[in-house]
């Protein structure tokens, strides 16, 4: 008796595997802007390029809370000690002490009379001036123009930076990381919420009845939604297809494993201590019933120990005025003693 043959039952043909994905994050910042690049000149030769990118400096006072408030509070600071003169204003010295404060620098134009004596100075912001090579300064204009200036026409107030002498650099370079990580926390928790209280999920189907027609018009009512918070439900009709066909996967929990709070309080202390700011004067809240102590007390010293040296570097502006428009500072007060 001849066997029979085996039918043989065809294969079923396999569809091939397609993923894409929808909501792609927004880019925090395209450069590294606390690299040190070091002191160069510029491609013609003439200007030497600052050590840090001015408009990256510029651009993250607002990156954070605290890091945009402090050096205005700084500034303020400086100007309640500050006596103006004929030779610098009160609006001059507020400018200068703000560029100060964020680019560790600062630059003033002499004033002449026909005699030679400077009689004031003026203000030049911080972000367009330049050092010449060859010696003297240039001031970038919006327009593509320079104005250059000699250097005896210049007071260039700057703090010193041990890897050159060209420029100021802000001491709260260190803590450009933690200001960043502080952003990208509160963004993260931003888009979180905008994305529905998830993280992100995974969109997965394995019903064989569904079409790649029926495939595209998914990825097309998907891509098509104005934002990924604004997808919230769709109607999907599968002709004999399982309950399993289509799943929605979350990528992670994020309720379950919330360090939010902990990276913002963690980098904010970066923050302050690379601004060498106290507490009790950045605008925190005390976690102890007690508090930070007696503010006055602490603004006293800490107006001593920061402000007033910063004083001094900008008192060599009485180096060039005329005797009789001299700026001058505060007398400190004596501290209480008690018994």
């Amino acid at each position: 008796m001849a066997r029979q043959k085996k039918q043989q039952q065809p294969k079923a043909q396999q569809g091939r595997t397609r993923a894409f994905s929808f909501g792609a994050p927004e880019q925090v910042l395209t450069e590294n802007i606390g690299q040190y690049l070091g002191i160069f000149a510029s491609q013609d030769g003439r200007l030497y390029t600052p050590p840090v990118s001015r408009q990256g400096l510029a651009k993250l006072l607002r990156a954070n809370a605290h890091h945009g408030a402090i050096p205005g509070f700084k500034r303020n600071l400086l100007l309640r000690e500050f006596i103006p003169s004929d030779g610098v204003s009160v609006h001059t010295m507020r400018c200068a002490g703000l560029d100060f404060m964020v680019f560790g620098e600062a630059y003033l134009l002499k004033q002449y009379n026909m005699f030679g004596e400077v009689l004031e100075l003026e203000h030049l912001p911080t972000i367009n001036m330049r050092v010449k090579v060859e010696g003297g300064y240039v001031m970038l204009l919006p327009d593509g123009k320079e104005d250059e200036f000699d250097q005896d026409e210049i007071v260039h107030i700057k703090d010193y930076d041990v890897e050159q002498n060209i420029y100021g650099v802000p001491d709260y370079l260190g803590g450009l990381q933690a200001l960043l990580l502080n952003e990208a926390a509160t963004l993260f928790r931003r888009r979180y919420y905008s994305n529905g209280a998830h993280a992100g999920y995974i969109f997965y189907t394995n019903d064989p009845n569904l079409t790649e027609e029926d495939e595209e018009e998914l990825r097309a009512q998907i891509t098509a939604s104005k934002g990924v918070g604004n997808f919230r439900s769709m109607f999907v009709n599968i002709p004999g297809g399982s309950k399993e066909a289509i799943q929605i996967i979350p990528v992670g929990d994020f309720q379950a494993k919330d360090e939010l709070e902990k990276v913002k309080n963690i980098t904010r202390n970066d923050v302050i201590a690379a601004w060498r700011m106290n507490p009790a004067l950045a605008g925190i809240i005390p976690e102890n019933s007690g508090g930070f102590g007696d503010i006055e007390k602490i603004d006293r010293v800490y107006t001593s120990n920061e402000i007033r040296p910063i004083c001094q570097l900008f008192s060599q502006v009485n180096d060039v005025l005329r005797e009789d428009r001299w700026i001058g500072w505060r007398e400190e007060p004596n501290a209480e003693v008690t018994t």
